[in-house]
């Protein structure tokens, strides 16, 4: 049988895409032209790889033993594709990081935006999201999350100190409300919440105790997936807000927010930048681990 590796090439892209569109413009071609292909490799083999239906795709049995057989190692070819940049003059190729949009502002872009201007042949690609994206099935080369909650198998670099959550509230809700001792009070108050991507739950304030966790589920009338929304809120006057306290740093200093409850809000181990320990670093990926890496 003659082989067609484009074909498996689009093949494992739509298996991990889980959508002929998203692989279509992966791809960079038509999705009718890739469902062709599709079809072609399916003829070839003589066996359905892929179960279509108008609104989802999903693998066959023999469809998920081809993408286990071969899926690493197109992704080890194209490692290696990329590590023949060592032999030019400049490092190139595309590094793809999946993390917070707060984290992507305030850290990972002021850090590599001069490399570059140093490295024009580098991309950077960023999927900015609080959820939890598997690097390795999702093709990425890093994530970026909290310290103590990355999987021990991966490598984690620190590109950030410690972090405290602060929860705080404009003057004016001060004004209208006693401001609460401790956490407990919270309960009586118009608290700002904010939905968990990854759980679909609401997250739930934690504070420390005397070196131990202090959990209070609060309540209030809004309730955002994002920070940011979470920030004007609290500027608004509509309630007390509970973020990461670099969220709300400039404002604390100018006076716009009252920082309330500080003295239970303990450090905790901040951003990491991680990867999968058996992936061998591209030079345009090693420039990015230098660059991000604490000094």
């Amino acid at each position: 049988m003659k082989r067609n590796y484009n074909d498996l090439i689009s093949f494992v892209t739509v298996a991990r895409e889980g959508s002929f569109t998203r692989a279509a413009a992966r791809l960079g071609v038509t999705q009718p032209a890739l469902s062709q292909a599709i079809s072609g490799l399916e003829n070839r083999m003589q066996i359905r790889l892929l179960t279509r239906t108008t609104r989802s795709i999903s693998l066959t049995t023999a469809g998920e033993r081809l993408l286990n057989a071969i899926g690493d190692r197109f992704d080890e070819i194209e490692t290696e594709l990329d590590n023949l940049t060592e032999l030019r003059d400049k490092p190139a190729g595309t590094v793809r990081i999946t993390c917070g949009p707060d984290v992507l502002r305030a850290t990972l872009l002021p850090r590599l935006l001069p490399l570059l201007r140093n490295y024009p042949d580098i991309t950077l690609e960023f999927d900015a999201n609080h959820g939890f994206r598997n690097i390795v099935a999702d093709r990425f080369d890093a994530g970026v999350r909290l310290g103590d909650t990355i999987d021990k198998d991966m490598i984690a670099l620190p590109i950030g100190g410690p972090l405290r959550m602060a929860a705080v509230a404009s003057p004016d809700y001060f004004t209208r409300f006693p401001a609460p001792q401790t956490p407990h009070e919270l309960t009586q108050h118009q608290c700002i919440n904010q939905r968990m991507v990854s759980s679909g739950g609401l997250y739930v304030w934690d504070f420390d105790q005397d070196g131990g966790d202090l959990n209070v589920r609060v309540k209030g009338q809004l309730i955002f997936n994002t920070s940011e929304p979470v920030v004007h809120a609290a500027l608004a006057g509509a309630g007390i807000a509970f973020l990461p306290e670099e969220e709300f740093a400039p404002h604390i200093e100018e006076g716009r927010l009252i920082r309330v409850l500080e003295a239970w809000c303990a450090p905790f181990p901040g951003y990491y930048l991680y990867y999968p320990s058996r992936k061998q670093p591209s030079p345009a990926f090693s420039l990015v681990l230098e660059a991000l890496r604490l000094k």
